[in-house]
Protein backbone atom coordinates (compact mmCIF):
# COMPACT_ATOMS: atom_id res chain seq x y z
CA UNK A 1 0.00 0.00 0.00
CA UNK A 2 1.22 3.30 -1.07
CA UNK A 3 0.24 6.71 0.96
CA UNK A 4 0.94 10.24 0.34
CA UNK A 5 3.77 10.12 3.21
CA UNK A 6 5.36 7.04 1.50
CA UNK A 7 5.87 9.51 -1.54
CA UNK A 8 4.13 7.79 -4.26
CA UNK A 9 7.06 7.38 -6.99
CA UNK A 10 6.98 5.79 -9.98
CA UNK A 11 9.52 5.24 -12.74
CA UNK A 12 10.58 3.19 -15.94
CA UNK A 13 12.79 3.08 -19.00
CA UNK A 14 11.54 1.46 -22.27
CA UNK A 15 13.73 1.73 -25.10
CA UNK A 16 12.78 0.10 -28.48
CA UNK A 17 13.90 0.45 -31.86
CA UNK A 18 11.97 3.19 -32.60
CA UNK A 19 12.39 5.22 -29.30
CA UNK A 20 14.40 5.56 -25.68
CA UNK A 21 12.04 6.46 -22.98
CA UNK A 22 12.90 7.28 -19.29
CA UNK A 23 9.96 8.85 -16.52
CA UNK A 24 10.15 9.43 -13.33
CA UNK A 25 6.69 10.89 -11.86
CA UNK A 26 6.02 12.10 -7.86
CA UNK A 27 2.56 11.92 -7.52
CA UNK A 28 2.81 14.52 -4.67
CA UNK A 29 5.20 16.78 -5.41
CA UNK A 30 5.18 20.27 -6.14
CA UNK A 31 5.28 20.70 -9.74
CA UNK A 32 8.25 20.52 -10.76
CA UNK A 33 9.16 19.56 -14.65
CA UNK A 34 12.31 18.28 -16.63
CA UNK A 35 11.27 16.75 -19.52
CA UNK A 36 13.53 16.59 -22.97
CA UNK A 37 11.46 14.51 -25.76
CA UNK A 38 13.19 17.02 -28.83
CA UNK A 39 9.92 18.50 -29.85
CA UNK A 40 9.45 21.38 -28.26
CA UNK A 41 5.70 22.06 -27.99
CA UNK A 42 5.15 18.82 -26.53
CA UNK A 43 8.12 19.49 -24.01
CA UNK A 44 5.85 22.61 -23.34
CA UNK A 45 2.23 20.90 -22.80
CA UNK A 46 3.79 17.82 -20.33
CA UNK A 47 5.09 20.76 -18.22
CA UNK A 48 2.39 22.58 -17.55
CA UNK A 49 0.87 19.35 -17.27
CA UNK A 50 3.40 18.98 -14.11
CA UNK A 51 2.81 22.01 -13.00
CA UNK A 52 -0.78 22.40 -12.75
CA UNK A 53 -0.78 18.59 -11.51
CA UNK A 54 1.80 19.46 -8.86
CA UNK A 55 3.37 16.48 -10.06
CA UNK A 56 7.14 16.27 -10.37
CA UNK A 57 8.19 14.69 -13.73
CA UNK A 58 11.60 14.35 -15.31
CA UNK A 59 11.32 12.72 -19.23
CA UNK A 60 13.90 12.11 -21.30
CA UNK A 61 13.31 10.75 -24.65
CA UNK A 62 15.21 10.40 -28.11
CA UNK A 63 12.94 9.11 -30.57
CA UNK A 64 13.18 8.82 -34.81
CA UNK A 65 12.01 12.27 -35.19
CA UNK A 66 13.67 11.97 -38.54
CA UNK A 67 10.56 9.84 -39.70
CA UNK A 68 7.55 11.16 -37.45
CA UNK A 69 7.11 12.57 -34.17
CA UNK A 70 4.44 10.20 -33.66
CA UNK A 71 6.65 7.67 -31.82
CA UNK A 72 7.96 9.79 -29.61
CA UNK A 73 4.38 10.86 -28.43
CA UNK A 74 2.83 7.82 -28.17
CA UNK A 75 5.57 6.11 -26.59
CA UNK A 76 5.82 8.97 -23.55
CA UNK A 77 2.19 8.13 -23.33
CA UNK A 78 2.48 4.39 -22.96
CA UNK A 79 5.60 5.21 -20.26
CA UNK A 80 3.94 7.84 -18.88
CA UNK A 81 1.07 5.66 -18.28
CA UNK A 82 2.86 3.12 -16.76
CA UNK A 83 4.87 5.05 -14.22
CA UNK A 84 1.85 6.46 -13.39
CA UNK A 85 -0.34 3.25 -12.19
CA UNK A 86 2.94 2.02 -10.41
CA UNK A 87 2.87 5.68 -8.59
CA UNK A 88 -0.87 4.93 -7.53
CA UNK A 89 -0.58 1.47 -6.33
CA UNK A 90 -3.46 -0.36 -4.88
CA UNK A 91 -5.33 3.42 -5.27
CA UNK A 92 -6.06 3.11 -1.32
CA UNK A 93 -7.63 6.31 0.18
CA UNK A 94 -7.58 8.38 -3.52
CA UNK A 95 -10.22 10.12 -4.33
CA UNK A 96 -10.74 8.37 -7.57
CA UNK A 97 -12.54 10.84 -9.77
CA UNK A 98 -11.35 14.10 -11.02
CA UNK A 99 -12.98 16.92 -12.85
CA UNK A 100 -11.64 20.61 -14.05
CA UNK A 101 -12.51 23.20 -16.96
CA UNK A 102 -9.61 25.26 -17.95
CA UNK A 103 -10.26 28.44 -20.10
CA UNK A 104 -7.57 29.61 -22.23
CA UNK A 105 -8.68 32.47 -24.16
CA UNK A 106 -11.46 31.58 -26.50
CA UNK A 107 -10.69 27.91 -25.98
CA UNK A 108 -12.88 25.62 -22.95
CA UNK A 109 -11.61 22.68 -21.96
CA UNK A 110 -13.20 20.24 -19.51
CA UNK A 111 -11.47 16.95 -18.27
CA UNK A 112 -13.27 14.43 -16.60
CA UNK A 113 -11.21 11.61 -14.93
CA UNK A 114 -12.17 8.03 -13.16
CA UNK A 115 -9.17 5.79 -12.06
CA UNK A 116 -11.23 2.83 -12.06
CA UNK A 117 -8.86 0.38 -13.95
CA UNK A 118 -10.89 0.16 -16.83
CA UNK A 119 -9.06 2.19 -19.80
CA UNK A 120 -11.35 4.37 -21.79
CA UNK A 121 -10.99 7.28 -24.12
CA UNK A 122 -13.15 9.34 -25.24
CA UNK A 123 -11.86 12.60 -26.78
CA UNK A 124 -13.83 15.52 -28.59
CA UNK A 125 -11.96 18.62 -29.98
CA UNK A 126 -12.45 20.50 -32.83
CA UNK A 127 -9.17 20.92 -34.15
CA UNK A 128 -8.88 24.01 -36.76
CA UNK A 129 -6.36 23.06 -38.68
CA UNK A 130 -4.02 19.82 -39.49
CA UNK A 131 -0.86 21.13 -37.16
CA UNK A 132 0.66 23.67 -35.30
CA UNK A 133 4.29 24.03 -37.14
CA UNK A 134 5.61 19.97 -37.22
CA UNK A 135 3.26 19.01 -34.53
CA UNK A 136 0.90 17.16 -35.71
CA UNK A 137 -3.04 17.71 -34.13
CA UNK A 138 -3.39 14.23 -34.33
CA UNK A 139 -0.64 13.76 -31.93
CA UNK A 140 -2.46 14.77 -28.46
CA UNK A 141 -5.40 12.25 -28.78
CA UNK A 142 -2.67 9.56 -29.28
CA UNK A 143 -0.98 10.32 -26.48
CA UNK A 144 -4.12 10.43 -24.84
CA UNK A 145 -5.35 7.44 -25.49
CA UNK A 146 -1.66 5.64 -24.92
CA UNK A 147 -1.93 6.95 -21.48
CA UNK A 148 -5.37 5.77 -20.44
CA UNK A 149 -4.35 2.09 -22.20
CA UNK A 150 -1.15 2.15 -19.75
CA UNK A 151 -2.93 3.90 -16.59
CA UNK A 152 -6.01 2.11 -16.77
CA UNK A 153 -8.06 4.91 -16.24
CA UNK A 154 -11.22 6.18 -18.08
CA UNK A 155 -10.67 9.83 -19.44
CA UNK A 156 -13.38 12.35 -21.24
CA UNK A 157 -11.55 15.02 -22.71
CA UNK A 158 -13.81 17.58 -24.91
CA UNK A 159 -13.41 21.21 -25.91
CA UNK A 160 -16.80 22.45 -26.75
CA UNK A 161 -15.15 25.81 -28.51
CA UNK A 162 -12.29 27.31 -29.14
CA UNK A 163 -10.71 28.87 -32.42
CA UNK A 164 -6.79 28.41 -31.65
CA UNK A 165 -5.13 24.75 -31.53
CA UNK A 166 -2.84 26.11 -29.72
CA UNK A 167 -4.73 27.42 -27.34
CA UNK A 168 -7.30 24.45 -27.29
CA UNK A 169 -4.42 21.86 -26.70
CA UNK A 170 -2.53 24.12 -23.64
CA UNK A 171 -5.70 24.07 -22.26
CA UNK A 172 -6.72 20.48 -22.18
CA UNK A 173 -3.03 19.69 -20.64
CA UNK A 174 -3.50 21.83 -17.42
CA UNK A 175 -7.29 20.60 -17.15
CA UNK A 176 -6.22 16.95 -17.53
CA UNK A 177 -3.25 17.99 -14.91
CA UNK A 178 -5.67 19.40 -12.52
CA UNK A 179 -8.20 16.31 -12.79
CA UNK A 180 -5.64 13.39 -12.48
CA UNK A 181 -3.96 15.49 -9.56
CA UNK A 182 -7.87 15.78 -7.78
CA UNK A 183 -8.28 12.14 -8.80
CA UNK A 184 -5.22 10.62 -7.31
CA UNK A 185 -5.25 13.14 -3.98
CA UNK A 186 -5.53 11.22 -0.55
CA UNK A 187 -8.99 12.01 0.93
CA UNK A 188 -8.81 11.69 4.61
CA UNK A 189 -12.47 10.70 4.83
CA UNK A 190 -11.72 7.22 2.29
CA UNK A 191 -11.09 4.41 3.77
CA UNK A 192 -9.21 1.79 1.72
CA UNK A 193 -9.68 1.27 -1.95
CA UNK A 194 -12.32 3.63 -3.44
CA UNK A 195 -14.76 0.86 -5.07
CA UNK A 196 -17.19 -1.35 -4.08
CA UNK A 197 -15.83 -4.57 -5.42
CA UNK A 198 -12.58 -3.87 -2.93
CA UNK A 199 -10.34 -3.02 -6.18
CA UNK A 200 -9.72 -0.51 -8.94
Amino acid sequence: MKTKQENRTGSLNRTTRETQVAITLNLDGTGAAQVETGIGFFDHMLTLFAHHGRFDLEVKAKGDLEVDLHHTVEDVGLVLGEVFRQALGEGRGIRRYGFFTVPMDEALAQVSIDLSGRPFLVFNVPFVGPSIREFDTQLPQEFFRAFVNKACVTCHIQVPYGDNDHHMIEAVFKAWGRALCQAASIDPDVQGIPSTKGVL
